[in-house]
């Protein structure tokens, strides 16, 4: 692990960072931040708007996931962590209020402080803030954390390190980070770094993964646990922070407990039988018929359909372009046309969902398919013309079909891409490529995925009229983690959720270094410099207007890339849960997602 000291030599570059960035006038200290514009709480708002300020405290939530877990040390690349330590034992700086696209407000800090260009960031703790074990939180474990999550812990945390040219404490209880690139987002992201303690990892190894639970200054503490099998956690009496605004109306559940299942099948059966708090259902037609069991007829469970303003994020049938089976945008083109989405969504939907039409579909962040480039959107992709995919400028849209399950026109469409691309049908009718190999490749998915597997399956169909032949292998949780983060896969299922406010996180998912480096999300193996710049011009942006051209502006482009066969989304959330669970009446704008469920419900018994 690099060392504080190696912290202070970077000072160096600072007066790098100085010529680099006019100096812009020092604010005043303030209670929260948002990317754009002002935060919409005051300084004395008394809760977040979606909570229950007078919410009781008590009860159990449970909650079913598939797989197992062999970590406590969520931060890192290696094992795979149980549920819970991060979100719930573990502080950060500022706190998140998801109902609005990107705000932020003190939590282990008391204060925010950076100047009209953010060149810097300063932080000032808050003198009651305590870990669990009682010792305060310092300056020191600031520093400490921000810089081993930068160099040990997992690829996610590297980048905003890198863009630190300096920390250093300002006063007992400040600490200031200065940056050597423009970034407007760096100030929140550092606020939402995981604040650890430093005194329990000296001498030990953080990036190995371990059973030793992190020190934090959380609502709640590890109680129980059998591993991979559960992990239960109880709110904690003596928590610091149970006071604070921010956190009035959330964490109300005495105990949270997390019980790994083989599959979701097993988690939807437990949750039937009552051993089970909540259920997500993501099969629209299994919500319309599956759900009259006796739990829901007695009103002891209840189902609720939640809205929200999140973009449609990613989802579908990833291609590895690693693998120079998928090297060729001709090919993907030709496979996104062989997949007919109008079959299967109505085999498997009713036909009810709509189809995802590009990474921030259903938001104003989106591009608008089949239509060219103009404006800023064209002034930032035009240096980047030559390169980009057919489509990025001039206008893509996913392909679509009859419903009929033949899809002949765009079979023969794709046939003729793949053709141009140096495969032909030989007189066995298998398709191969001028040095006489066949077109063959699996697709990797989860035991228990029973809805991609169904799709998955009707696909493979498909592709047999082109001559192709895809196999289907489902894998445990464990060998498909293993699996994803080495990227050896050809074709796999990928979901990516993106918010209103996206940033540097979209360099983990579709940075070049997620080509070679391990564990990112970028298991697409996207490699383009358009990409790239589009990102950055997104964080550069001053205003909002910028940040929407180059978000639309990065739509095109990973749109057009034809990097992932998109499948369905929706605009709610299907959710059913024990009539014994209550949640506010003011829906948050994320809807049911980060800091919903089991955040701010809490338990009424009858």
């Amino acid at each position: 692990m690099a060392s504080l000291q190696r912290a202070s030599l970077r000072k160096v570059g600072l007066a790098a960072v100085l010529v680099l960035f006019a100096a812009g006038a020092r604010a005043e200290p303030m209670h929260g931040i948002a990317m754009y514009g002002d935060p919409a709480l005051p300084p004395d708002f008394v809760s977040l708007p979606q909570v229950n300020p007078d919410a009781p405290k008590g009860g159990t939530y449970r909650w079913g996931e598939a797989g197992s877990f062999d970590s406590f040390n969520p931060f890192v690349t290696k094992g795979r962590p149980a549920l819970g330590i991060s979100t719930l034992t573990v502080e950060t700086l500022m706190g998140r209020n998801y109902d609005e696209p990107f705000s932020l407000y003190g939590l282990l800090a008391e204060s925010i402080d950076t100047d009209a260009a953010r060149t810097y960031v300063e932080f000032t703790l808050r003198p009651e803030a305590r870990f669990s074990d009682g010792s305060p939180v310092t300056v020191e474990d600031v520093m400490w954390s921000v810089e081993t999550l930068g160099t040990d812990g997992n690829p996610r945390y590297a980048a905003a390190w890198k863009k630190i040219a300096t920390m250093e404490k300002t006063g007992e209880r400040s600490v200031r980070f200065t940056f050597n690139v423009e970034d407007r987002e760096l100030p929140l992201i550092i606020g939402l770094r995981p604040i650890l303690k430093k005194a329990q990892w000296e001498g030990k190894n953080f990036a190995e993964a371990t059973m030793e639970v992190p020190i934090g200054s959380g609502p709640y503490l590890l109680d129980k646990s059998d591993l991979g099998v559960f992990v239960s956690y109880r709110r904690n009496p003596d928590w610091w922070g149970k006071d604070l605004p921010f956190n009035r109306g959330q964490w109300n559940f005495d105990e949270i407990r997390y019980d790994y299942y083989a599959n979701p099948q097993a988690i939807f059966e437990a949750f039937k039988a009552g051993q089970v708090s909540a259920y997500r259902e993501a099969n629209v037609a299994k919500w319309l018929t599956a759900y009259n069991f006796p739990a829901v007829q007695s009103g002891e469970v209840i189902k609720a359909e939640i809205p929200h303003g999140r973009p449609s994020g990613i989802e579908g049938f990833a291609f590895n372009t690693r693998r120079p089976l998928f090297a060729d945008w001709r090919v993907r083109e030709a496979l996104i046309l062989a997949f007919n989405f109008e079959f299967i969504n109505q085999t498997l939907n009713g036909g009810a969902l709509p189809r995802i039409p590009s990474y921030f579909g259903n938001s104003t962040l989106a591009m608008q398919p089949g239509t060219p480039a103009e404006g800023r959107e064209l002034a930032l992709l035009e240096p980047f013309r030559a390169e980009l995919p057919p489509g990025a400028i001039e206008g893509y849209a996913l392909p679509v079909s009859n419903g009929d399950q033949a899809n002949r026109k765009n079979i023969r469409a794709a046939a003729k891409l793949l053709e141009e691309a140096g495969w032909t049908v030989g007189d066995d009718g298998i398709l191969k490529n001028a040095d006489g190999q066949p077109f063959t490749f699996e697709i990797l998915l989860v035991t228990g995925q029973d809805e991609m597997g169904s799709a998955a399956e009707i696909y493979i169909e498909a592709l047999k009229t082109l001559g192709i032949t895809a196999r289907l292998n489902k894998v445990d949780d464990a060998q498909y983690r293993e699996r994803t983060n080495a990227y050896d896969f050809d074709m796999t299922h990928y979901i990516r959720s993106v918010t209103l406010s996206p940033g540097n996180e979209q360099l983990l998912y579709w940075g070049a270094a997620g080509v070679t480096e391990p564990g990112t999300r970028n298991w697409m193996g996207v490699n383009s410099p358009a990409v790239e710049a589009m990102i950055a011009a997104m964080v550069k942006a001053p205003d909002a207007e910028g940040f929407t051209a180059a978000t639309r502006a990065l739509d095109r482009v990973l749109t057009s890339g034809r990097y992932v066969i998109p499948v369905w989304y929706s605009d709610v959330s299907r959710l059913a849960y024990s009539s014994k669970l209550k949640y506010p009446e003011k829906l948050p704008l994320y809807g049911d997602w980060i800091g919903f469920l089991p955040d701010i419900w809490w338990y009424e018994a009858k």
